[in-house]
Formats: structure tokens, sequence, C-alpha cells
């Protein structure tokens, strides 16, 4: 609290009253997160098919990751190594932003193969658990250092070994999509 009173030159008693709480103020935060940072997923999901639809969450992952002067990594990332053993909500929160936003990548890739544009042998929730474990992979490579030319070769070799993939989701069993 300490670092935020400093960071923000507002006394603690401001800080309870304008949010409620520390998990208040960072509710508020991660809302104004996803809203901002993280705008490009909606969009990139968007796209018109679903390998452009991949590339662009990839993307727009390292393009918000760039941003100069903001911290490097991701907030799902910080908010869920930073809490403590108190933090409890703040590692559901976190958890419950990556389950949604994986769920969305899944509703995209059903969406392709409602389409003809995937096939319906492949499994849709693993493929989107797949998707957003590379885009967490992103963030944590940011965290460690990694700056955008690096990041961007990632991506880039990434793009290339899942079109090249001679991976058959027909064969890996379950496809239930759950």
């Amino acid at each position: 609290m300490t670092d935020l009173t400093d960071a923000t030159g507002l006394s603690r008693s401001s800080i309870h009253a304008a949010f409620g709480s520390k998990e208040g103020l960072f509710l508020k935060a991660v809302e104004r997160y996803k809203s901002g940072q993280m705008r490009h997923i909606p969009k990139a999901l968007a796209e018109p098919t679903l390998p452009r639809a991949i590339e662009a969450l990839f993307r727009g992952m390292v393009n918000s990751l760039s941003i100069p002067g903001n911290p490097k990594g991701c907030l799902s990332i910080h908010g869920a190594l930073a809490c403590g053993t108190d933090g409890e909500l703040v590692t559901h929160v976190m958890a419950k932003w990556r389950r949604s936003n994986e769920n969305r990548i899944k509703e995209r890739i059903q969406q392709a193969q409602r389409e003809g544009e995937l096939s319906r042998d492949v499994n849709a929730a693993d493929y989107a658990r797949y998707i957003a474990t590379i885009m967490i992979g992103i963030g944590i490579q940011a965290v460690n250092g990694a700056g955008r030319a690096e990041l961007t070769r990632m991506v880039d070799m990434t793009l290339q070994f899942l079109s090249c993939s001679s991976f058959d989701p027909a064969a890996s069993g379950d496809n239930s999509g759950e």
C-alpha cells in the first residue's frame, strides 16, 4: 500500500474512499487494462479468417507488450505472480480473465469449424488452450526482458510452425471440444 500511496500521492483513506479497498482498486485497474492495452483481443477475434485471427492475437500481444514506458509483461501474469497468501481474490480474478480469453478463442475456433474453414475433428478447447498458452508465453518472455524484435521473431516462428505442422488433430483422442 505504501508503494501505491507514494505513486499516486493519495492517502490510504483516499484510496479506500475511492475504491473501497486495494482489491477494489486492482479490479478497476484490470478493467482499464482489458479495455486499453488488451483491446486487440476482441478485434483480433473478429478477423475474417482463423489464421488471420490467430496472427492478430499474437502480434497484438507483441504490440501491447512493447509500448515504451509500460512495465514488461502482461498484467495477467504479474497479477497472478505478485499476490501472496492473502491474494485469493486477485488469483481468482486473473484465472477467470485468462479462462474468459481462452473461451473467446475457443468460440472463434468453433466458428471456423461451422464455416468449414477448420475441420470439425479439431478439438476446439485444446486448440484454444494451445493458442492461449502461446499468448501467455509471449507475456512471460516480455517479463524475462525480450524486446519487440525478439518477440516478433518468436511470433513469426510460431506462425510458420503452425502453418507447416503435420499434426493431425483427429488422431489426438477426444474431440469433444470440452
